[in-house]
């Protein structure tokens, strides 16, 4: 399974993106998906998970109650709504998908997809 993430952009403090991960070659009904990001000069760190079956979606402490994960019912797109942004935000947003919610949670065996910039500035 490819991924793709796009969406990204520039946009100042306070506002909002949406990003998708498309798949292709095949769906993520059958694994974890994950986003993650990486900031300049600094390493990826994880974002947030969700699963096929709907499961409840686990958050990074930096990013809860400001970022919503979701899916489509088909298992082929899952977003990353991000309101309240900030510049502290600001780094390249990758979605991946693991085995396992734990393995996302570890970035441990992840399949990774092609990231998106976002920008914030203040």
């Amino acid at each position: 399974v490819q991924l793709q993430a796009s969406g990204g952009g520039l946009v100042r403090a306070g506002g909002s993106l949406r990003l998708s991960c498309a798949t292709s070659g095949g769906t993520f009904r059958d694994y974890a998906l994950g986003w993650f990001r990486q900031a300049p000069g600094k390493g990826r760190e994880y974002v947030a998970t969700i699963t096929w079956s709907g499961g409840v979606p686990y958050y990074a402490d930096s990013v809860r109650g400001r970022f919503t994960v979701s899916r489509d019912k088909s298992g082929n797109t899952a977003y990353l709504q991000m309101n309240s942004l900030n510049p502290e935000d600001t780094a390249i947003y990758y979605c991946g998908s693991a085995s396992s919610t734990e393995r996302i949670r570890t970035m441990t065996a992840i399949n990774w997809g092609q990231g998106t910039q976002v920008t914030v500035s203040s």
